[in-house]
């Protein structure tokens, strides 16, 4: 599992958010509508360590290290 942070178009709240693959659906915590990463913020491994030039495509990762 990593954590992605999320930001939804409708309402524009930004919020991190654990995930099992990179391409789970995340609905917004606020407004309920489909959320998209927001790739220019951090990312975190489940260990809580940062992800070295993380693209955010899990399906094309070594992993993190």
């Amino acid at each position: 599992m990593a954590v992605f942070e999320y930001k939804c178009d409708a309402c524009g709240k930004v919020f991190d958010e654990y995930v099992r693959r990179s391409d789970d659906e995340v609905l917004c915590p606020v407004c309920g509508k489909k959320a998209r990463k927001n790739l220019s913020g951090k990312m975190w491994t489940a260990t809580g360590r940062t992800c070295g030039n993380c693209t955010g495509d899990c399906k094309t990762c070594g992993g993190c290290h």
